[in-house]
């Protein structure tokens, strides 16, 4: 609460997402982030859109400052989402597991938690929760809200130019087909001509 109703450094939270139909903990916490939402103190600033799909996707990816990713290691999806909105100048702040542990470096955005192995998944869940308001507070919201004289938010802009310099061109279509080329069809290619 703190966080979202700092009156010189507002931030607004847009939560989105759906648990498994099987994941009774993941529609828990939904429903306490639904219930948060619905508390007057937060003032708008937090949002929960219900029915995410493709749809809600494609606006969120392209209007989101920081694309924030907490799945529980290691059960990371895909992550295409976070990919796009990468894409689209946005910032990731996710665990480091799947696509963002191969791309993230330090300088094209953060990462939540460790890559610690844990046993006890409560503590997990503490630590990587810690990790979260430790870096809002003391990271991303002031790099967010630093500004030159000329009102440019210079070191923000050098985190998103290193995140489209080094995301683009490791998460595209294109490396993609280069891969599925070189790795799979041409050998496979080169064993039919062998056979």
């Amino acid at each position: 609460m703190r966080i979202i109703t700092n009156p010189y450094r507002p931030v607004q939270i847009i939560f989105a997402g759906k648990a498994h139909p099987a994941d009774e903990p993941g529609k828990l916490l939904i429903q306490q982030v639904y219930r948060a939402v619905k508390d007057n103190r937060s003032g708008g600033r937090l949002v929960f859109l219900e029915d995410y799909d493709m749809n809600i996707a494609r606006y969120m990816v392209q209007g989101v400052d920081i694309w924030m990713n907490t799945p529980r290691r290691p059960n990371e999806a895909s992550g295409t989402s976070g990919m796009k909105a990468a894409l689209n100048g946005a910032l990731n702040f996710s665990i480091l597991d799947g696509w963002w542990r191969e791309g993230y470096n330090g300088k094209n955005g953060w990462s939540i938690g460790s890559e610690k192995e844990y046993t006890d998944t409560d503590q997990q869940d503490y630590d990587d929760s810690q990790s979260i308001y430790e870096s809002l507070e003391k990271e991303i919201i002031p790099l967010f809200y630093e500004r030159d004289s000329k009102k440019v938010p210079v070191e923000w802009l050098k985190f998103v130019k290193e995140s489209l310099r080094t995301l683009t061109p490791q998460f595209s279509l294109q490396r993609m087909l280069k891969e599925y080329m070189t790795d799979y069809y041409l050998p496979a290619i080169q064993e039919q001509k062998v056979k």
